[in-house]
């Protein structure tokens, strides 16, 4: 049996243990490891496994996952969420569907301090939910928009899918930052224009709020606008500017957070011990996968599959963009069934070299354009970790109806695909400044 061949079992083995519901970084880890052993030796795999896990591990740079999680799970417990769904919804509710036109506007700024797209669903929907039922908001409108809206995490910076794929890939974390700032903002224009859409030709999906008063608008932009800003601005800002490394933005960020939520007393006790309770484990799960994905990829590179993928991608008689459509449609098949981090962390050794190396596609466009990809998996079925996020804070909507309200959100995001794909300089323009 060839190498190649080893590798297309190996994957096929992964998927069998998902079929089986073994987690998905020890389905990598254990394919990894008897895919190394069965090409190269036991004794190799045993030595390979541990050297790269504890080189890796041992890195100062893994360490900004833990401080980025935990700046977001210190503005969830503070009640960050709430205060900028007061001001988003000040400033929008009286629009024709304005409170979930506000709803994605909260999810772009939270996502600003958070970086989690599942962290960003659950704290904008347990906040938007009830307003929108007081309202009589259709339940299928409500709870889909807040599921896609939480996909904003995953784009507006600092997210936590860009920074593995920048360990990943080996690429700057804040120039994928900057890069996913404009298709961050476009994906969340492209929601508002659809839930306008939506409900101007049927007002019965969501009714139109009160008009508030520009002294009213005020109140609620100082009552905890600023606070966002001012850490986006410190952590983020500090970080393109050229004041802190990746790690050292991380920590000023949760740090930040940390002192100047305690100085106004809106966080806890209780709130900062739930806050480590949750980074510890959010962190752990990340470093799980990581893991796993380490040992896989040696598994993939001395199987020469992604090499042979290569080749055989230069051979055919398509132009690169033929070929990286096809990727993409891999890439939202298994989105379908694969944990978004898992799955850019499964598909990086395969289809990374192909697109960058082969075909000569910028790797900081083509990981927006993953990331943008992954995104919709965690909208859709079946798997669809957002939808089933929202399900459980609105317990009473069925699971088939908030489904049934992402196709509208799923062809946005399409649309933005297609618009970074046509123009690549929507990605590549802050960067291109940056550098």
């Amino acid at each position: 049996m060839s190498e190649a061949a080893v590798g297309i079992l190996g994957i096929l083995l992964f998927f069998a243990l998902l079929f089986l519901r073994m987690p998905i970084a020890y389905a990598m880890a254990l394919v990894g490891f008897l895919g190394f052993s069965w090409l190269v030796s036991a004794t190799a795999a045993f030595r390979v496994v541990s050297m790269d896990i504890f080189s890796t591990f041992t890195n100062h740079s893994f360490s900004l996952i833990p401080m980025f999680v935990w700046m977001g799970f210190l503005a969830y417990h503070a009640g960050m969420g709430t205060r900028l769904y007061h001001f988003a919804y000040k400033l929008l509710g009286h629009l024709p569907g304005g409170l979930a036109i506000a709803t994605q506007g909260t999810c772009a700024l939270f996502g600003a301090i958070c970086g989690s797209n599942t962290a960003t669903a659950a704290t904008i929907g347990s906040i938007s939910l009830p307003e929108m039922n007081k309202y009589n908001y259709d339940p299928s409108l409500s709870t889909a928009s807040v599921a896609a809206g939480g996909a904003l995490g995953a784009l507006i910076p600092p997210s936590v899918i860009f920074i593995v794929y920048g360990v990943a890939a080996g690429q700057s974390i804040e120039v994928l930052f900057l890069a996913g700032i404009i298709p961050g903002i476009l994906v969340m224009s492209l929601y508002m224009i659809t839930i306008y859409l939506l409900t101007l030709r049927r007002p019965s999906l969501g009714p139109a709020g009160p008009r508030s008063g520009w002294g009213e608008r005020l109140q609620s932009l100082s009552g905890g606008v600023w606070e966002v800003l001012l850490i986006f601005a410190l952590s983020v800002g500090g970080l393109f500017i050229g004041w802190f490394t990746p790690t050292e933005a991380g920590a000023v960020g949760a740090t930040g957070v940390l002192l100047l939520t305690m100085a106004t007393g809106k966080l806890k006790l209780n709130g900062l011990k739930q806050s480590l309770k949750d980074t510890t484990r959010t962190t752990a799960m990340i470093m799980l996968l990581v893991a796993g994905s380490i040992i896989f990829s040696r598994f993939m590179a001395v199987s020469k599959l992604p090499f042979e993928l290569a080749s055989w991608a230069a051979s055919l008689e398509l132009p690169p963009f033929a070929i990286m459509a096809l990727i993409l449609l891999i890439y939202l098949v298994l989105g379908f069934f694969i944990d978004a981090l898992a799955l850019i962390l499964l598909t990086i050794p395969i289809f990374f070299p192909v697109a960058v190396d082969t075909l000569g596609y910028d790797p900081i466009w083509f990981g927006v354009i993953i990331v943008l990809v992954v995104a919709m998996g965690v909208i859709t079925p079946p798997v669809g970790m957002n939808v089933y996020i929202i399900k459980g804070v609105s317990k009473d909507v069925p699971l088939e109806k908030i489904f049934s309200g992402i196709w509208p959100f799923l062809l946005a995001l399409i649309v933005c695909l297609a618009l970074l794909l046509s123009f690549p300089e929507i990605t590549t323009f802050l960067p291109e400044l940056y550098r």
